[in-house]
């Protein structure tokens, strides 16, 4: 264990790795907050009402399991 912690440490110490780091934890943030604001001039509510009478299941289905929920919240990066 004190070999894990100690290769962590070594991590944040290469400026070029510890960037790269940061900018995909970044990238992750932007791409999961932009999965949760809703198209602008959508219903959500009418929006859900449809896809949902699709048993959650098919292609549509697998397209939000995929987008981590954005088709189903009819979300901007859907």
């Amino acid at each position: 264990m004190k070999g894990f912690i100690d290769t962590l440490r070594n991590i944040w110490k290469i400026e070029e790795l510890r960037k790269r780091i940061l900018y995909t934890l970044g990238m992750l943030f932007v791409f999961r907050l932009g999965s949760f604001i809703v198209l602008p001039g959508v219903d959500a509510e009418t929006y859900r009402a449809v896809i949902g009478t699709g048993g959650g299941g098919g292609l549509v289905g697998l397209i939000n399991l995929f987008s981590g929920g954005g088709v189903k919240n009819s979300a901007i990066f859907g």
